[in-house]
Parts: C-alpha cells; structure tokens; sequence
C-alpha cells in the first residue's frame, strides 16, 4: 500500500496539573477521594483543538459537580498519544474511536467501556468529492468503484470512521488504496479531510458522517465545491473508556456514578444542551465491550492490533 501522511501542524500535549481538591463537606455524591485526587479526561484529537478544549472543558465542568471531585481535560497530539497516555494513567476516562478503545483496551487489563452517544450504535462515515470531479452521490457501495484513479484522503491512521471503516466498505467493494491516484493522504482529522477535499487538494476522502452534517449544517463547508457522494453501512463506533483503578482512587461505586452522571445528560438545562450539541448527540446511553467485536476484527485485519 502507498501512504504519504499529510503534515499537519499538532497541538502541544498539556502536563497534568497537580493541585485538585477532594469532595466538598457535605458532598452528597459521598465521593471525591484524597485530597490531590483530579479525574484526568480526555479524547482523540479528531477534531480542531478549539472546538476540543471547548467541548471536553464544558464537560469537564460538569462532570465535577456532579462527582464533586476535580476534573480535568488533558489534549493530546494525536489518535496514538491519547492511547498511550490512557495506557500510562495520565487519561483516567478517554473518549475514544471503535480502533482506539479496543487499541486502549488491549494495553489496560480491565479498561471498561460505560457509555457512548445514542448515535454511536449506528454510526457512519461519508465519502466526499471536490465537484470538479464530476461525481455523483451514489446509494450501493458498489458504486465506490467509482472512486479509483482519483486522488484520495483518509483522517487519522487509526481513526474508525475517517480511515478503518472506509478502507472496510473499500475493499468489499473490491477497490484497493493503490487504485488512487498518486499517494494516500491522512490529513489528521476529520475537519482538515473535508477542508482539503473542499479545496482540491485532494479529491475525494472519506470522514465522520455526524462531523459532516454538524459542518454543513452550521455552514462551514461550502457544499459548493465538497459534496457527499456516499454514506456508508452503520457500525458501533466512539465510547467512553473508564480506567479500571477508578473506585480505588475515587472510592467505591465511583465509575458507576460517573457512567450515570454521562447517561443523566438529557439536555434538561442549557449546559446540557451545549454539551450535547457540542457532541453531536442526542444523548449518552450504556455500552459493553460486545458492541466492538467487529471494529476489532477489522482492525486487526488492516494491522491495527
């Protein structure tokens, strides 16, 4: 396979801050640890890092009323990095893609998925294509043959639905990464695939469909010279990862309180409509690692695991 990954600018990892406070007197969550304990979170950068720390420090919030510990959102520089510092203690609860949680899983004995967005038991990746291309959208992937002799962008490497899940319904559709034209790009993230798609510097990639529709709703894209051309089957997707040392550190029934205080984000008040519209998501529901069997085969199958 020919691969040129795109370079790309990456934000700096930020250092963990030390100082945090347990539970306030008279906390009735009854958690909160040691003083010093502070909930590290975090999540694949697939998005740009504005729009991360917007998100996951609005969340970060949240969470540590509901727990009454510290909580706070540690970026990353890439889908491997979130990994690794998930596998190192540095994230204690990852928001990861299908690849990376079974990746993170298969480093932390005991790592448990709690939860994931109502969308992630369906989700989906779209292909796209500058209109320059002349391409049409199409509704079997049977017509991704369409696809080859044109230059091509996935995301990440690792990503499930900027890169493993495309290059999946590809090879079904029995179309190979060498039939691009030139090298296959990885621009990083799914904002940059759509951006680069849009200016024509590549022709065509394929990216999170719930990323695609929040950009084009919001008029990000201009759907001018990006179109989508196909969405593809769904597959389980993101999910939260939880640390399996949590209740040790937190105290009992910790992570328990933690998957009710995600699964409680109902959109009763306006942070928790800002927090759910900032994940695409109508709200969060229970998970189990059952759900990503497939996501493992397939990525075991492109080299992943």
């Amino acid at each position: 396979m020919r691969y040129a990954p795109l370079r790309i600018l990456a934000l700096a990892a930020v250092t963990l801050g030390a100082a945090a406070c347990g539970s306030a007197p008279g906390d009735p969550s009854g958690q909160g640890g040691d003083d010093g304990d502070t909930l590290s979170i975090g999540a694949i950068p697939d998005q740009d890092p504005e729009q991360l720390q917007r998100t996951y420090g609005t969340l970060a919030d949240y969470l540590s009323e509901e727990l009454g510990v510290e909580v706070e959102y540690v970026p990353v520089t890439d889908y491997t990095a979130a990994v690794t510092a998930f596998q190192r203690g540095d994230l204690q609860l990852a928001f990861f893609g299908g690849v990376t949680g079974v990746q993170a899983r298969d480093q932390v004995d005991g790592a448990e998925p709690i939860a994931q967005r109502t969308i992630d038991a369906e989700f989906e990746s779209v292909f796209v294509a500058n209109t320059d291309t002349g391409l049409e959208p199409f509704d079997d992937k049977a017509g991704l043959t369409e696809l080859a002799g044109h230059s091509f962008t996935f995301g990440s490497e690792s990503s499930t639905s900027g890169r493993v899940m495309p290059q999946h319904f590809l090879s079904e559709a029995g179309v190979s990464v060498d039939e691009f034209a030139g090298e296959v790009g990885f621009s990083g993230s799914h904002d940059t695939t759509a951006k680069l798609v849009e200016e024509g510097t590549y022709e065509v990639g394929a990216l999170n469909a719930a990323l695609w529709d929040d950009r084009v709703e919001e008029g990000a894209v201009d759907t001018d010279r990006v179109r989508e051309v196909f969405r593809t089957p769904t597959y389980h997707d993101y999910h939260w990862l939880a640390r399996p040392e949590l209740d040790a550190e937190f105290g009992s029934g910790f992570t328990d309180n933690l998957t009710q205080a995600l699964l409680d984000l109902d959109g009763s008040d306006e942070r928790e409509r800002e927090i759910l519209q900032m994940f695409q998501a109508e709200g969060f529901i229970a998970t189990e690692a059952e759900n990503y069997e497939r996501i493992e085969k397939v990525a075991r199958d492109v080299g992943l695991l």
